[in-house]
């Protein structure tokens, strides 16, 4: 991400840039907002690897679906 020098705008190719870069950073930080926040995985628990992984596949495949509820009951 380019800022502007103060007093100043970016130039309209530096502001493209940012944007399909914030359009980007968007797409995937979505999924682990909706894991933080929906499912309360805030925190590790160091359990062991093997139940760590499986806990976070099982809270991705969650995820996965809850942003895809609304297409699944249509």
């Amino acid at each position: 991400m380019r800022k502007a020098p103060k007093g100043r705008k970016l130039h309209p190719i530096e502001e493209r840039t940012n944007r399909i870069i914030a359009k980007v950073r968007a797409r995937v930080e979505h999924p682990f907002r909706v894991i933080k926040r929906q499912f309360g995985h805030v925190k590790t628990c160091y359990l062991g690897l093997a139940k760590n992984r499986a806990q976070i596949f099982t809270l991705y495949s969650l995820g996965n679906l809850f942003l895809v509820r609304r297409k699944l009951m249509a």
